[in-house]
């Protein structure tokens, strides 16, 4: 069993930058690919980002690439996600997943295991 809980959301202008952090329970998050979503309202929920359980191997949707960066601690149980040049687009409740260490980092969100409650981001033009 993982516990998933998010933190760092808030209200930033268009240009600015956000740092999420996801905080995991238990002593084998390093067996767990960690994946960051978003879901805003009427909408489907959409990968951001992945990272692998070693942290080796990281994946970003395309609309965030170059501007997001996913990164992982397994000695602090923290993943986090760097959010600069924020955009209005980028509005909604952030999640944090974790998967069962498999061949590959799951881009879907049905393929996590866990999931934490969410945090907002709301972004300003």
């Amino acid at each position: 069993q993982v516990q998933l809980v998010e933190s760092g959301g808030g209200l930033v202008q268009a240009g600015g930058s956000l740092r999420l952090s996801c905080a995991a329970s238990g002593r084998t998050f390093g067996g767990y690919h960690m994946g960051w979503f978003r879901q805003a309202p009427g909408k489907e929920r959409e990968f951001v980002a992945g990272i692998s359980w070693s942290g080796g191997d990281t994946y970003y949707g395309n609309s965030v690439k170059g501007r997001f960066t996913i990164s992982r601690d397994n000695a602090k149980n923290t993943v986090d996600l760097q959010m600069n040049s924020l955009k209005p687009e980028d509005t909604a409740v952030y999640y944090c997943a974790a998967k069962r260490m498999m061949w590959r980092v799951p881009l879907q969100a049905a393929e996590y295991d866990y999931w934490g409650q969410g945090t907002q981001v709301t972004v300003s033009s």
